[in-house]
């Protein structure tokens, strides 16, 4: 038992919402806002903002090792450590340890997880775009998996609504694949990326370098500036957590919103368990929660229940509600729950110097680049191979003109900037495949004798083929800019590293092949929503995060209608 937001003793809310991080800020912030009690679960420890980023501010030579983790520290982190200096002094703080969490791998799988207050709203790379009727079409089109249940005019007045609150940076740019937003004015492009900017333009005029469209304020909003947020200060210190809340995560904007309401309860190191569902009812009752410390079974209570614990983490939890209507997991009459799983695959591209601009440098440590959204399979021209691909890129110079010597000479030159260097990394989908999935070990358990997750996931032919274009467009545009010693990389990642998982409990018009109706319910058992990378039918090319915020405030507020409806 507990104080909840109220001041009462009680184990029971009118909603609760299980994760912290992007979609389960947003859903304790719009039901509470519109009248309910709502107790937030976070399965890890409390992070308060500013107070708990112990190294927003540290210099580099105040890290022990510079940044660098110690080896003996990395075998707390299998994974971590395979995933491209992910982790560092600086943010180990903001991931679990790997082995506190294990997992059985039947195909390699990087699973990134960042459990707690907050979630991966800490650490996102907060690329923030719209899905379009292009994305939410193709799967009909293409007979591919299952059609969505929504449209883009299902989305749009929630992405503006979504945008206006979280603050995105970007501009207005007419690209009928990737809607414009309500948006703060854009980060400036840099001299390389203007004069790139002129040639694609030019050469490719189906392709477009774009400000990047990003979770940063750069013109503060009342609203915003009322949550003790500012605009960003340059620094690219992001990943540590913002001091300044000028990105958006649930510690700087939601949380504190649904906390201004004093309706919303939060509870840290709650692992849920799973869903009770109550036969007599047709609807859950609540969820059953393990103290993560006392290893305590405790039970909570609410009208409705929101699943946003990341996409296989909802995905667990409904695997593992069991009961007779559901003996195959929550929802699950279709069978297809844990399968047709998907992340973005990237690690392919290229990357080139550009001579010239040597009296030229830019402001600050910008901390985001350009973008150039997808061009491929759009038009007539179609290519042997489905959907297609965007790339983020960075355009920044070196110091240090000379990279031999020693002693004075070598100093000197590492105190001048060096040349300008352009990557494209492309982003691009995967196709939706039922082989795809995860699923619970009926052997392997972890510490609180929860099964362990079963993970069994790889790319196929598409996503080979179009890696092909991915790595030879991203020179040819080089080369068409006037770079010189262009390179191409083509480094295939594990599955899940690129932290975009999505599927596994799918939306769709029928329960008789998905999870999830066109309101994000679960089918069978209607006042239980999931608005988190789970509900996705299909990935699209664009990063998810902006559209599971829309959709999370899209559902929570079918959700409060039904209650006063007295449907749910």
């Amino acid at each position: 038992m507990f104080l909840n937001g109220s001041g009462e003793t009680k184990n029971n809310f009118d909603a609760i919402v299980v994760g912290s991080g992007i979609s389960g800020g947003w859903a304790a912030k719009e039901l509470s806002e519109k009248g309910l009690k709502v107790l937030v679960l976070e399965r890890g420890r409390a992070v308060e903002h500013i107070t708990d980023y112990p190294t927003a501010t540290k210099a580099p030579w105040e890290f022990p090792h510079r940044g660098r983790m110690p080896l003996k520290d990395l075998k707390d982190y299998p994974v971590l450590s395979r995933a491209n200096n992910k982790i560092t002094e600086a943010t180990a703080h903001f991931f679990v340890k790997d082995i506190d969490y294990p997992y059985v791998e039947e195909k390699r799988f990087d699973w990134i997880r960042s459990w707690q207050e907050g979630g991966k709203s800490i650490t996102w790379g907060r690329i923030a775009l719209r899905m379009s009727d292009m994305d939410f079409e193709a799967n009909a089109k293409e007979g591919i998996a299952i059609d969505w249940p929504i449209r883009y005019k299902d989305l749009q007045p929630w992405y503006d609504y979504v945008e206006k609150f979280a603050g995105i940076s970007g501009n207005r740019d007419g690209i009928g694949h990737l809607p414009d937003g309500i948006f703060q004015p854009p980060m400036p492009l840099n001299c390389v990326e203007e004069a790139f900017r002129s040639s694609l333009k030019t050469k490719f005029p189906d392709r477009h370098l774009i400000h990047a469209r990003q979770a940063h304020l750069t013109q503060p909003t009342k609203e915003q500036t009322d949550l003790g947020r500012a605009s960003c200060q340059y620094r690219n210190m992001c990943s540590r957590g913002c001091p300044f809340g000028a990105y958006f995560s649930s510690q700087a904007a939601t949380l504190p919103a649904a906390k201004k309401t004093n309706n919303v309860t939060i509870r840290t190191n709650a692992i849920v368990h799973s869903v009770i569902y109550d036969s007599k009812l047709k609807k859950a009752s609540g969820v059953r929660v393990i103290d993560q410390l006392t290893h305590e079974t405790i039970e909570f209570t609410a009208k409705i229940i929101f699943l946003n614990a990341s996409a296989l983490g909802s995905t667990y939890i409904m695997m593992n509600s069991i009961s007779d209507r559901f003996p195959n997991g929550l929802g699950n009459d279709s069978g297809v729950l844990g399968k047709y799983l998907m992340d973005h695959h990237f690690g392919v591209g290229a990357k080139g110097t550009y001579e010239g601009f040597e009296d030229r440098y830019y402001y600050g440590r910008r901390p985001n680049g350009f973008y150039i959204p997808r061009f491929r399979n759009i038009g007539p021209e179609k290519r042997d191979y489905l959907r297609g691909f965007a790339y983020e890129g960075n355009t920044k110079r070196g110091f240090g003109a000379e990279t031999e010597g020693f002693g004075k000479e070598l100093k000197e030159s590492h105190a001048q900037p060096g040349p300008w260097t352009t990557q494209l990394s492309g982003f691009a989908e995967t196709l939706p495949y039922v082989e795809n999935h995860v699923r619970l070990s009926a052997d392997e358990k972890d510490k609180w004798g929860l099964p362990q997750m079963i993970m069994s996931a790889e790319y196929k032919e598409n996503e080979r083929k179009m890696r092909v274009d991915i790595e030879n467009d991203a020179a040819e545009m080089l080369e068409a800019g006037g770079f010189k010693n262009i390179s191409t990389f083509n480094d295939w990642k594990g599955f899940g590293l690129c932290i975009h998982e999505m599927g596994t409990a799918r939306m769709g018009h029928s329960q008789k092949d998905s999870i999830l109706n066109k309101n994000n319910q679960v089918w069978g058992c209607e006042n239980v929503f999931v608005t988190d990378g789970a509900c996705m039918t299909s990935g699209s090319a664009v990063n998810p995060s902006l559209t599971y915020m829309a959709l999370t405030a899209r559902a929570a507020d079918f959700a409060v209608s039904e209650l006063k409806k007295m449907n749910l």
